[in-house]
């Protein structure tokens, strides 16, 4: 069977297990955690720069790749990707064993990516519990996302969408808008590998066994992601 994903931590003590209760139950929510990083580069970040960002959401936003990208209903398509450990993983044959959460993340540079990447990574458990497997895409090099993973403390294991080829395929790729393109032409070919100043929507779909999308999370403001919590009640209806 294909893991996509390893385990580097372990339970070492029982024990351990009413602590770890009452710490999960005091974390605050993905949403929380990304209002409070926004929050504070509002309050750090000059004038110009929040309008900069701000414009860039709503040309994204304008483009109307939220409306054009794949969505609820529509048929999943299929690819076979890499992780860094050079495991070679095709789609449709996990979705055919259950349902399969895809989500896209930007690249470690990306500080809301890698708050959502640790919480999904905190909420894997109840994730696989539900029936279904997490599979992580990003289009940064395989070297790059291994090093995000270990800055993030995190196991999950990210597929190589290279050139964002299988993002073009959902529809959820944007070309960078010229008001905040400038800051991204050292940035992203160190860790893409191409020239292409293009990202993917922060997007996360549940897939059912069939194939059929029956969730997707799609916005153009990247301080926004698909709750965990929201995604496995998606995951358990899937499965019904």
């Amino acid at each position: 069977m294909l893991k996509l994903l390893t385990r580097s931590f372990l339970l070492t003590s029982l024990l351990a297990i009413p602590a770890m209760a009452q710490e999960a139950s005091n974390t605050p929510t993905l949403a929380e955690q990304l209002a409070e990083k926004a929050s504070g580069f509002a309050k750090r970040a000059p004038a110009e720069r929040r309008a900069t960002f701000a414009k860039g959401i709503a040309d994204v936003r304008a483009s109307g790749v939220e409306k054009s990208a794949k969505q609820v209903g529509d048929q999943a398509v299929d690819g076979t990707l890499q992780g860094w450990k050079g495991d070679s993983v095709t789609l449709s044959k996990l979705w055919e064993q259950g349902p399969v959460v895809l989500m896209w993340y930007r690249g470690g540079w990306c500080p809301y990516c890698n708050i959502q990447l640790r919480a999904m990574q905190q909420s894997l458990d109840e994730l696989e519990n539900a029936g279904a497997r997490l599979v992580v895409l990003t289009p940064e090099l395989p070297e790059k996302a291994k090093q995000t993973a270990e800055a993030s403390g995190i196991s999950i294991v990210a597929l190589h969408d290279k050139d964002l080829a299988l993002a073009k395929k959902y529809g959820i790729v944007f070309q960078l808008p010229d008001a905040i393109a400038p800051m991204y032409q050292e940035r992203l070919p160190q860790y893409n590998g191409n020239d292409a100043l293009e990202l993917p929507l922060s997007a996360t779909y549940v897939i059912d066994s069939s194939g059929k999308i029956t969730y997707a999370f799609l916005d153009a403001d990247y301080k926004k992601r698909a709750e965990p919590a929201e995604v496995i009640e998606a995951v358990k209806a899937a499965v019904k």
